[in-house]
This record gives C-alpha cells, sequence and structure tokens, in this order.
C-alpha cells in the first residue's frame, strides 16, 4: 500500500520552561502542511528561513519543504551538510553559521532542520548560538529522529574526545513529523531507529516496551515493518506517537537533566544504553554505527551489567536481547577490544565527580542510575565483551 494518502494528524505537547510549550504533529504527508504549522508557530514577523539538511534527504522532500515554506510566505535558502555522524563536528557547525550570517539571518527569523538527528542536532546547535539564540523547527525523516532527538531540545556537536561534549539545551518551536518520511529509509537508519524505540520503554515504560516489541515481532524482523497495510500504517502512527509523549513526560519532569537527580523519572534514565553506545562510536570514529545501532550494543551491555550486580533476573535480559534482535541485524563488533572500550567511558559527558553515573535496569520499564563506585572494572569488561559477541 502507498503512503501517499493522508491520514489522521497526531498532536504531542511537550511542555517546558517556555510556559506554551510545543507541538509535535505526526502524520502521513505532513511536509505539504510544514509552511502552516512553521506560521503558526514562529513569530508573526518572521520572514526569512533558513533550512539545513543533507543532500540525500534535500534531494528526496527539499522541493516539498521549500515549497511549503515559501507557500506561508517565507523567503527560504537552503545549505546541505555532509551525511553521517562524523560530520556532526565544530567544523561543520562554523560552516552552518557562516551560511546563516550570509543569508543576513536576523533574530526575528528561524532556522529549518530537514533531516536526521546527525541535521537536527547540528542545526539546532547553529540556531541556539547565532545571534544568542534564533527560532527554529525540527522536521526529522528518520524514525530515531522522529520518537527521540527531536525531542527535548538537545543539541550539540561531537569532538575528538567525545560524542556530544559541546552542545546547547534549545527547543524547537515546533516538530513535524511526516511517516512518509519512513518509506525510504535505508534498512540500517530504521534498525537504528527501533533501538532507540526499545531503549525508552526499557528504561522508563514497560507496556511501551511491550508494545513495541509486539509491533517488531508482528513484521518479522523489525527494520522491514513499515510496509503492511493501513491498519499497520495507522498503529506505526500510534506507536510514534506513543513514544513521543512518553519522551515529552520525561522532558517535562527533569527539562534540563539536573545532576543532582537520579530517581526512576529523572531524564538520566535515557542515557540508558548511551554510556557504552557513545564509547562504541567513539572507538570507531563515527564510521562504523548508526547512533541507534550502537545504543543496541550498549543496552546490552548495560543489562548485562546489571544482571551482573543482581539486579535484574535473567529472564528479563534475555527478553531485552530478543528485541534488540527484532529490531534488526548490527554491524559486526566482535573484533573490537572490550578494554579499549572500557578506557574510553572516561570521556562520558554524564560523569560527576570523575565517576560515570551507569543507567541499569532492575527490571524491564525501571531504570536505575547507579555510581561507577558500585560497578568493576571486571563487570563491565565482561559485559561489554558479552554485548561485542552476542550478534
Amino acid at each position: 500500500m502507498a503512503m501517499s494518502e493522508k491520514r489522521e494528524v497526531r498532536g504531542v505537547v511537550v511542555r517546558t520552561g517556555r510556559r506554551e510549550g510545543y507541538r509535535i504533529e505526526i502524520g502521513g504527508g505532513l511536509l505539504a502542511d510544514l509552511g502552516r504549522v512553521a506560521r503558526e508557530s514562529l513569530a508573526d514577523h518572521t520572514r526569512r528561513v533558513a533550512l539545513i539538511s543533507n543532500r540525500r534527504v534535500f534531494g528526496l522532500y527539499g522541493a516539498r519543504a521549500v515549497g511549503s515554506l515559501r507557500a506561508a510566505g517565507f523567503d527560504v535558502t537552503h545549505w546541505l551538510m555532509g551525511d553521517g555522524e562524523r560530520y556532526k563536528s565544530l567544523r561543520t557547525a562554523g560552516g552552518a553559521l557562516r551560511f546563516l550570517s550570509e543569508c543576513r539571518l536576523e533574530r526575528g527569523d528561524a532556522v529549518v532542520a530537514l533531516g536526521g538527528g546527525v541535521v537536527g542536532d547540528l542545526a539546532g546547535f547553529a540556531a541556539a548560538v547565532y545571534l544568542r539564540g534564533v527560532s527554529f523547527v525540527q522536521v526529522p525523516t528518520t524514525l530515531l529522529a522522529q520518537i527521540d532527538s527531536s525531542v527535548g531540545g538537545k543539541t550539540g556537536v561531537n569532538t575528538p574526545e567525545g560524542k556530544n561534549l559541546v552542545g546547547a539545551f534549545h527547543h524547537p518551536r515546533a516538530v513535524v513529523v511526516d511517516t512518509e518520511c519512513l518509506r525510504t529509509l535505508p534498512r540500517r537508519e530504521l534498525t537504528a531507529g527501533w533501538c532507540e524505540a526499545i531503549k525508552q520503554g526499557a528504561a522508563g515504560d514497560r507496556k511501551l516496551f511491550t508494545r513495541t516489541r509486539r509491533f517488531l515481532g508482528a513484521g518479522g524482523r523489525g527494520a522491514a515493518t513499515i510496509d503492511g497495510g493501513a491498519e499497520r500504517e495507522e498503529e506505526l502512527a500510534r506507536l510514534i506517537a506513543a513514544q513521543c509523549a512518553f519522551k515529552a513526560g520525561i522532558v517535562a519532569g527533569d527539562e534540563r537533566e539536573e545532576v543532582g537527580r537520579t530517581d526512576a523519572r529523572s531524564r538520566r534514565i535515557l542515557n540508558f544504553g548511551h554510556t557504552i553506545g557513545h564509547a562504541l562510536e567513539a572507538v570507531t570514529h563515527y564510521r562504523r554505527f548508526r547512533h541507534g545501532e550502537a545504543v543496541g550494543y550498549g543496552m546490552i551491555a548495560a543489562a548485562e551489567i546489571s544482571f551482573r550486580l543482581g539486579l535484574l533476573e535473567q529472564t528479563e535480559l534475555e527478553y531485552l536481547r530478543e528485541a534488540v534482535r527484532l529490531a534488526g541485524s548490527l554491524p559486526r563488533a566482535s573484533d573490537l577490544d572490550a578494554k579499549t572500550i572500557s578506557l574510553a567511558l572516561r570521556n562520558d559527558k554524564k560523569s560527576v565527580g570523575g565517576r560515570i553515573r551507569w543507567v541499569l535496569l532492575e527490571s524491564l520499564g525501571r531504570a536505575r542510575v547507579v555510581d561507577g563506585r558500585d560497578v568493576s572494572e571486571r563487570a563491565v569488561r565482561t559485559s561489554i565483551r558479552a554485548a561485542l559477541d552476542s550478534q
């Protein structure tokens, strides 16, 4: 079945310190409504829009996005960055800032991010620091960006020392999720997105975890579940909305991830799988893994640590492993050295007082933050090794 027929639009509101918060709109064919959403969410005097994307995404959706924005009365220019995590860098951010300056963007104007998580993070960071902050709109085109990175206001870039070490909190004015964009995603991008979906349920909502796993299981291997008829398409949109609502709830309760919070509803729980996932990305120079793929391995490793500490039952560990398998095949990692990865953990940006704060599991749907002093180096390396050999 084609996804060209426009479906019901679902909305999720993200509450922030800004009183009105912002709205996520979810549905098929919503790129055609981008101009309307931008006009409703931006200031009345906004004239110019600077659209940041990459060549592949812009080739697929740029004309539609630009046309919708121009029809709403915006003067639109665009700039294309490189495609891939390694381009989420200070050097690329410098290029984006030059572009914003050259197109004479003013404080009342806006940036639109059209692409996946890399584009969204980079464009959001540029918007956060240009003229000390201009408005921006997120148009996520990957599953991972639609359910995770476009929600919550985190923006940033990587450095050679680690992932997302430079960044800012800068919420979008709106998020436009067009589920039709998922039709053109490579298989690996879908797998990466499903890994993040599994992470959110595993860390904080068992019903969401079960619902996500059931959706993946009904489609065979999870990366191939976008097709399947109108009913399945509608369930996909509902699941994306549920994932967004879960993260919005966490963000509303802990918008800036307060350092002192370690409870089961702190924003820190969303880092489940990310500590080791980020290290995997860094030691492979952001070239082997999609972000969500690295998180897939990171989740298994964190669950292995949880099991070794006596926090997590083996049946729960195996249930999580099976969910990650349903998400799709991950790139080979058995050749990587567990000691090298454990050493890279020292650059984790979530460390407090020089120690890692591990996000582990008591059960699926309930995370626990554990001080690094309570996790032995042997447990870490053994768990990393078990995860790397799991595919």
